[in-house]
Order: C-alpha cells, then sequence, then structure tokens
C-alpha cells in the first residue's frame, strides 16, 4: 500500500521580530569575538514597539558598543523609518550587561574530566542539556524538504526586496511549505503560503501576481509545482504594520525554523548570541555533522543524533542514533562507530569547526543547517570513508 502524508515547515525573514532579534544577538557576539576570540557571550535582545533592549553575560577584555551594533543590524534589515513600523535611527535603546558567573566560568574552563596530557578535555561544557542532528535524503543538501523550501523563499523574499524588484515590500515577512510524500519521498508541494509586510497603498492581487513571479517560480522546481498546488499569500489581505510594532521579538523563540522545521527533534536551546562554550549551539552543530556524513555514507536514508552533556565535563554522557528503520546497520554499532571517528568534546568541535571566529550573524536568518550559500563546517561529509570502512569492517 503506497503511503501518503504531508508535512508542513514553515521560516521567517530577517525582518521577522524574532530573527531581528536573533541577528542583533549574533552581530554582538560576532564583535566581541573579532577582538576577543576566547570572549564568553551570552546575549538575548527583546523588541516592541519603538525600543530594543539588550541583557545577557558577556566577560572579555574586548570593548564593543553594543548600541551601535544594534542599530546598525536594524537600519541593514531595512528598518529605516516610521512608515515601516520600526526606524533604526529614532528607536530607543536599553542595555543590562554583567559578567558570567564565576561558578559556570571554573566548569567551562577547567573540566572535571579534564586529563592533564589531553588538550580538548580541558574545557567543560557550558551546560548540561541534549542536542539534536538531523539529515535525509529529501535534498541533495540533506535536509527536510518542508525547511528547505520554506527559508529559499523567504531568502528571496527579502531580496527582492533589497534588490528594488518590489520595493514596496517591508523587512517582516514569513513563509509555509506543506509538502506531500509518498513512500516517504517529497513528490509535490501541496500548500505555499507566504506573508510579508507591503506599503498600504499596493492592492492585494499585485503582491499576489509578484510574488508568484518573483519568489515563487524562481525557488520551487516546477516538478514539485501542480494545479492543484495551493497559493496564499497574506491570508488576511492585509499586512502593512508590520516587525516590532506588530509583534514583540525575542531572541531565541524561532528555534524550529533554525533547525529542521520540525521533522527533527530540538533539545531545547537557541543558538544566537551564545559563544561556542555553549554547548546548545556547538553540540547541535556536531550532532548535524554527524548525521549529514552518516546519510552521505547511504549508511541510512534518515538519521537523527542526540548527543547529551554534563555542565563542566568534557565528555559527552551519552550518544544516540535513531534511522528510523533505514539502515541496515544496528544503531549500537553505528554509534560505537561515530564515538570512535568524531571527537565531540566541547573543545574538540571547537577547533575543528573554528568556532571562534565572527561566523554567527550571517546564520541567524534562513537556517543554520542545509546553507548552501555559506561554506559551513558542520556542513562538510569528509568522515564518509571512514564511517564506511568502521562498518563494513564489523
Amino acid at each position: 500500500m503506497n503511503q501518503h502524508k504531508l508535512y508542513t515547515s514553515e521560516s521567517v525573514t530577517e525582518g521577522h521580530p524574532d530573527k531581528l532579534c536573533d541577528k542583533i544577538s549574533d552581530a554582538i557576539l560576532d564583535a566581541y569575538l573579532a577582538g576577543d576570540p576566547q570572549a564568553r557571550v551570552a546575549c538575548e535582545t527583546a523588541a516592541a514597539k519603538d525600543s530594543l533592549t539588550i541583557i545577557g553575560e558577556i566577560t572579555s577584555h574586548h570593548s564593543v558598543d553594543i548600541v551601535k551594533t544594534a542599530k546598525r543590524v536594524a537600519l541593514e534589515v531595512g528598518y529605516i523609518s516610521d512608515e515601516l513600523g520600526f526606524d533604526g535611527n529614532t528607536c530607543s535603546f536599553h542595555t543590562c550587561i554583567h559578567s558570567q558567573s564565576d561558578d559556570i566560568s571554573r566548569g567551562v574552563s577547567k573540566a572535571r574530566d579534564a586529563e592533564e596530557s589531553a588538550f580538548y578535555s580541558k574545557t567543560g561544557a557550558g551546560d548540561q542539556g541534549m542536542m539534536f542532528g538531523y539529515a535525509c535524503t529529501d535534498t541533495d543538501e540533506l535536509m527536510p524538504a518542508p525547511i528547505y523550501y520554506a527559508h529559499k523563499l523567504c531568502r528571496q523574499l527579502s531580496a527582492v526586496r533589497k534588490q528594488g524588484i518590489l520595493p514596496y515590500l517591508g523587512p517582516d515577512g514569513k513563509s509555509m511549505v506543506t509538502v506531500r510524500y509518498e513512500e516517504n519521498k517529497p513528490v509535490n508541494i501541496e500548500t505555499i503560503v507566504i506573508s510579508t509586510q507591503h506599503r498600504a497603498d499596493v492592492e492585494q492581487k499585485k503582491i499576489f501576481d509578484d510574488l508568484v513571479q518573483h519568489v515563487i517560480h524562481p525557488i520551487i522546481p516546477q516538478q514539485l509545482l501542480s494545479d492543484d498546488t495551493k497559493i496564499y499569500v497574506n491570508p488576511t489581505g492585509r499586512f502593512a504594520k508590520g516587525g516590532p510594532a506588530a509583534d514583540a521579538g525575542l531572541t531565541g523563540r524561532k528555534i524550529i525554523v533554525d533547525t529542521y522545521g520540525g521533522i527533527g527533534r530540538h533539545g531545547g536551546g537557541a543558538f544566537s548570541g551564545k559563544d561556542p562554550t555553549k554547548v546548545d549551539r556547538t553540540g547541535a552543530y556536531a550532532a548535524r555533522y554527524v548525521a549529514k556524513n552518516i546519510v552521505a555514507a547511504n549508511i541510512a536514508k534518515r538519521c537523527e543524533v542526540q548527543i547529551a552533556y554534563v555542565i563542566g565535563m568534557a565528555k559527552p554522557v551519552s550518544v544516540y542514533i535513531d534511522t528510523f528503520g533505514t539502515s541496515q546497520y544496528e544503531e549500537e554499532k553505528i554509534s560505537r562507530a561515530v564515538q570512535a571517528i568524531f571527537d565531540l568534546r566541547p573543545a574538540a568541535i571547537i577547533d575543528q569547526f573554528q568556532m571562534r571566529r565572527p561566523i554567527y550573524e550571517q546564520l541567524s536568518a534562513y537556517g543554520h543547517f542545509g546553507r548552501e550559500d555559506l561554506e559551513l563546517p558542520w556542513e562538510k561529509t569528509d568522515k564518509v570513508d571512514e564511517i564506511r570502512e568502521m562498518l563494513y569492517c564489523q
């Protein structure tokens, strides 16, 4: 019996209030790392009406003009006038920053399970928790199709605005894509939803026609569209008021958008504004790296990896593999191979991925994984041969 199912994921543009906050938090992180690669940063941003509030714990010998950085991001995103509901030039800024707790710093700087002769074991995890990574064969990037196309639509939506192709659009927007699967393979797109901020004097029909022509058709492969594909643009009929003036924003409130659109599980921790000693970020990137290499090695068609850490400890307390019945290998064997091949201690991950660089603002919107527009080290499939060799020999 042929199995049919529908799955839906959403994405949002960089001008969405939550994503604006993510972008500001990551821009502040980048600014600190640019001057101090060892900086400890946990930065949160909140946006509402005409104000931005930035709070957090930051320990660094480098000085950053936080307000100037936040203002630069707001303007670059496109919030340049009150007409758009927010203006980076005139909004008010509030900051509340203190240094990292000595108790947390002690565990990160000197792991309880440190071995004096092993450099990578000296850095402990910055918190407890479990992180997930996922990969599947839906797309060439080994990402689930719904979130992959939702991200691409939002990136295109921002691009046509910034390039002046559709100058009446505002920065705030979101997309949603429903994919039809048959026998666990994506066969077509059932529904596309795009909601976008726009100038009040532009008619709904023009917005619909323009988005179909300039956003949807350039992005969605023709073979995935059909006469039955339903397209909704601004379903309420109007989206003139947007950004923080219409809805408050907060760092870390779009974690499912950041990862796999709900198909892969999420441990609960957000990424943005956190330096790489925070395993919420580092562990999730490592888990994606492991899952992607397993799928790229044709060991499984779908793979989810869970890595769990204890604050102040370097080695994970567990590594769990789930291939959803798509592998000929026992998951216990795959897990043993993973732990033999991949060094999942935080310092090792940070070093391999060169994570003490200012690379995070570019990740703050449109996903942290499957980004073909960026050369991300955790997207490499350079462990494929080792995985095959180890499993073939077992």
